[in-house]
């Protein structure tokens, strides 16, 4: 990590990202519910570093508490289709057959299915709430690392350590999860870097229509929709949300992508090691 600053640049701002996030309510300098009607639509000031919004809320205390949830959001779900995911590929690459015909069908039909609509109306049947778009975004994004543990599986279930695995007695059960998945693991890592912006903007996708996260709980995507009427006059209003998403989506493709290059590396060092000796 040392040696790759894309790496280095991209979870310095998670860190950062994340820090604002949790200590939000000592960092805030306003609560992010309280109105004032005599200070609607402030420019940036000392007292209000982000300006207000139309209610004459402070708009830095409402970005600060609006990425708890959005990050919340984009992790939680991001955690459930990796662990979804990783299972169902695992299952279907090591036992092959019947059931890894049925669970790439599902992930297929899951997969030409649009993620969005499915979002929509799942979230216009059932009331929206925090845990519900958690549950929509994460039920629909394990497909893809399905399919690609499974791939990862496949390739590694010939190696000769599987092999000496087996001959040693090892059951199915260690073989997966003490030899299989922690080989697997790097490109899913890969892959989760990019899932959490992915899930993040989806949420800012949904709560922008009004289905996803319902006011007065602050998010990003839900400030970006009240904003949209005052741009002409009040750009700060859209501007610090849309800032702190772009933040949020760059640092984690900074940062999958400075995972690629490690682990590339790491796989061409093991690799010459192996030669030489």
């Amino acid at each position: 990590m040392r040696s790759n600053l894309t790496l280095f640049i991209g979870l310095t701002l998670i860190a950062l990202l994340t820090m604002l996030a949790v200590l939000a309510p000592v960092l805030a300098t306003h609560d992010p519910a309280a109105t004032n009607a005599d200070k609607w639509l402030q420019p940036p000031s000392s007292e209000h570093f982000f300006g207000t919004d139309r209610l004459g809320r402070d708009v830095f205390s409402r970005v600060l508490y609006g990425g708890r949830v959005s990050l919340a959001v984009g992790l939680l779900s991001t955690f459930l289709s990796l662990g979804v995911g990783t299972l169902l590929g695992l299952v279907a690459s090591y036992y092959g057959g019947l059931v890894d015909v049925i669970i790439m069908r599902v992930a297929d039909i899951v997969l030409v299915f649009p993620s969005m609509l499915l979002a929509l109306t799942l979230v216009a049947i059932f009331e929206p709430a925090l845990w519900l778009v958690i549950l929509v975004i994460g039920g629909t994004g394990w497909p893809s690392v399905a399919r690609l543990v499974r791939s990862e599986v496949l390739r590694l279930r010939q190696s000769d350590f599987v092999a000496s695995a087996r001959l040693l007695g090892a059951k199915n059960a260690r073989i997966v999860w003490q030899h299989l998945l922690p080989n697997a693991i790097g490109p899913v890592l890969v892959a989760a870097t990019f899932s959490v912006p992915a899930a993040v903007m989806t949420e800012a996708g949904l709560s922008y229509l009004g289905l996803g996260v319902q006011p007065p709980t602050p998010t990003w995507g839900n400030m970006l929709r009240d904003a949209q009427l005052y741009l002409r006059y009040a750009w700060w209003y859209a501007f610090f949300p849309g800032l702190f998403i772009f933040l949020t989506v760059f640092s984690f493709h900074l940062t999958g992508e400075g995972l690629r290059q490690t682990l590339g590396l790491s796989q061409t060092a093991r690799r010459n090691w192996r030669a030489g000796s």
